[in-house]
């Protein structure tokens, strides 16, 4: 019998995912302010745009599911991408914290940019938004268990942007 529980994940192990017991959080900036709240979730299904590749698109009938919890943590004018300079002086962005509870392919970009997301693109993301010098997207932190040992990793890594 199937048992979605012990289906292998990115990580490697086949419970983590399951089970919740691998922590991520990822940093990034938005191309615009979001006019959500604060802190929240986002529950879009994800499947692959068959006529699209490597695009990702919301789908209630054929999408997996896909969690993000987020939390904005400051909006700015402040030039972050050099080669806006001369474009324009006054864009906004969001500085946010991601916290994906599953691990679909391009979900933090999707649901950042997606009008029943946040509706505003991670800076520099060349599929969903506009391209920048870089894309303003960081892993800052992960936790995991040891599948074998046990011990608890935690690796962290502060952006540079």
């Amino acid at each position: 019998p199937y048992h979605p529980e012990r289906r292998l994940t990115a990580e490697g192990n086949s419970t983590g995912r399951a089970n919740r017991s691998i922590k991520k959080r990822y940093v990034a900036v938005l191309d615009g302010i979001v006019l959500s709240e604060r802190t929240g979730r986002i529950e879009l299904p994800l499947c692959l745009n068959p006529l699209d590749r490597p695009r990702q698109i919301v789908s209630k009938e054929y999408g997996k599911e896909a969690i993000t919890e987020y939390k904005i943590i400051s909006e700015s004018e402040k030039i972050i991408d050099e080669s806006e300079r001369s474009i324009n002086e006054s864009r906004k962005y969001t500085r946010i914290i991601f916290y994906p509870l599953t691990g679909r392919t391009h979900q933090l970009r999707v649901h950042a940019a997606h009008p029943e997301g946040l509706g505003c693109p991670i800076l520099g993301d060349e599929l969903y938004g506009k391209k920048a010098d870089r894309l303003y997207l960081h892993a800052e932190y992960i936790e995991f268990r040891h599948p074998i040992y046990g011990d608890i990793f935690r690796i962290q890594k502060k952006a540079d942007f």
